[in-house]
């Protein structure tokens, strides 16, 4: 990246993962960089916590997928993931339990091929051509289409993309993409399961998408020792390398304005001038902290927006260990559709949920005592409904049967010695998440690339918005890219002037 004509002093609101990607870059460019997170430590909704009781636990994501993109972040550095943490790769990859069977991915794309097979006669040839096409998009997804800044539509032309539109699949759904090479159900879940991370219902999300299958299966599901927390600690380092200052329990409480540009921020009651500001804060927050008319979207815009889910989270320590239970476990006993419909048509809590139980005492003796077991669950939720602690506790107890049934542990209730809920309010109280969101916006056709929210105030030069509520969109790996792509148009903008650097 290129060095700025002009040394700038920037702010960068929040110490989320796009918010430690855009430091760091910015910082190599040659600028000062501050960065002011409310919490005491960086991260955002990748923070982590220990207990008195010696448990460790991630409280956000878990999944370490697209390997090469995080990977690529580090080079950028002239370091490597290995410099800061050890990766370990996860066989199975994470195990699918249904009414009727149970499903384990493995780690080998070989033996993935065998076992859909075992499914559907033919099958692991398709998933062969499947991935191959997957492979095609990730390849020109991930390394020219996300990395875009997203200002028009005139970036998209170029003759690589144009070449690529049609097996782009930008204009086919994932769910109908799906079926044409796979007829039984339960492949067909099993394909569809990534991109309920993307925040919408399969039928409503392009098949583009299919990449998260190729960044996810066949790259491998792995695993930070130490928790995913690694990963965040890794980011800030560099950050801090590069001459990044960060300021944690600073809270900014406003962006005052003048004749088009950010004059000042109000953090902590004081108040603090820079030359360009980047918020990966949430996006709709952000705003709020401006006047109404220098805000880029309304109120209205906002409630006509499809946002991903929220969930409900639990943090469990448990004092003995649990058999039957792997690394990631997903529990799809009962109908996708319903728990979609649930989230997004009827928004409120499932009747028959579908849930997520990850349990890293499996892969690394480090986040629980010898003796216990550290689990997380996660059931994904409709944004803005009610979450009181009995509702939370109601769904606590059918996500502990449920596990029982499947480890045939007795009991399980009695086993727990640390307990911690988290829900739509906490994600509203702790980072100001629009509806209590979890994931930011779904990426549906209609809020993709060009028709997401813009990276750049447009009454205000030098404000700029990083994370997974503008391009490229939610996740881990694309939180990091956010940040490199506002980063660029930091270095590349003259704050104070309409001018371009060169």
């Amino acid at each position: 990246m290129q060095k700025s004509e002009t040394k700038k002093t920037i702010a960068v609101i929040g110490a989320g993962i796009s918010g430690l990607s855009a430091a760091a870059y910015l910082a190599k460019a040659g600028n000062e960089v501050h960065v002011f997170e409310k919490h005491n430590q960086s991260g955002g909704r990748a923070r982590q916590f220990a207990t008195n009781n010696g448990f460790v636990f991630d409280m956000g994501p878990s999944w370490y997928w697209m390997p090469d993109i995080i990977e690529g972040f580090f080079g950028d550095f002239d370091c490597k993931t290995s410099d800061f943490f050890e990766l370990v790769g996860l066989n199975p990859q994470f195990e699918m339990i249904f009414s009727d069977m149970k499903m384990a991915v493995p780690e080998s794309f070989q033996e993935m091929k065998v076992l859909f097979e075992s499914l559907e006669k033919g099958a692991g040839k398709k998933l062969d051509l499947f991935m191959n096409a997957a492979q095609y998009k990730y390849e020109v997804g991930m390394q020219d289409f996300v990395q875009k800044p997203c200002h028009n539509w005139m970036e998209f032309v170029s003759p690589k993309i144009a070449s690529s539109a049609l097996k782009l699949d930008l204009l086919t759904n994932f769910r109908t993409y799906v079926s044409n090479y796979f007829k039984h159900p339960k492949l067909r879940i099993l394909m569809e399961f990534p991109v309920i991370f993307l925040g919408a219902s399969p039928k409503n999300i392009p098949a583009l998408y299919s990449l998260m299958n190729y960044g996810g299966y066949k790259m491998g599901t792995w695993y930070p020792m130490g928790g995913f927390y690694q990963l965040v600690l890794a980011m800030q380092k560099i950050a801090e390398s590069q001459g990044v200052v960060f300021h944690f329990n600073h809270s900014v409480e406003k962006i005052n304005t003048e004749k088009g540009k950010v004059s000042s921020l109000c953090i902590n009651g004081k108040k603090y001038q820079f030359d360009a500001v980047v918020a990966s804060s949430d996006y709709h927050h952000t705003e709020t902290l401006l006047k109404e008319e220098q805000r880029n979207y309304s109120e209205s815009y906002w409630k006509s927006r499809t946002f991903a889910p929220s969930c409900l989270i639990y943090y469990l320590g448990l004092n003995e260990k649990i058999p039957n239970l792997k690394h990631h476990t997903l529990f799809f006993e009962n109908d996708l559709d319903e728990h979609i419909d649930a989230i997004y048509g009827n928004k409120k809590w499932p009747e028959k949920p579908l849930f997520y139980t990850c349990c890293p005492s499996k892969t690394d003796p480090n986040v629980a005592p010898p003796e216990g077991e550290n689990l997380f669950l996660l059931m994904p939720l409709a944004i803005g409904i009610d979450d009181e602690e009995s509702k939370r506790e109601e769904y606590l107890k059918v996500m502990i049967k449920r596990i029982e049934k499947h480890t045939g542990v007795q009991n399980l209730q009695s086993k727990i010695v640390f307990q911690k809920s988290y829900c739509v309010s906490d994600f509203i109280k702790d980072y100001n998440a629009y509806g209590g969101n979890a994931y930011g916006l779904a990426n549906t056709l209609s809020q993709t690339a060009v028709l997401k929210p813009k990276i750049k105030n447009k009454k205000n030069k030098n404000l700029f918005y990083t994370g997974q509520l503008t391009v490229p969109g939610p996740g881990v790996p694309p939180s990091i890219i956010s940040g490199k792509i506002v980063a660029k148009e930091v270095i590349n903008y003259k704050c104070y002037t309409n001018e371009k650097t060169i």
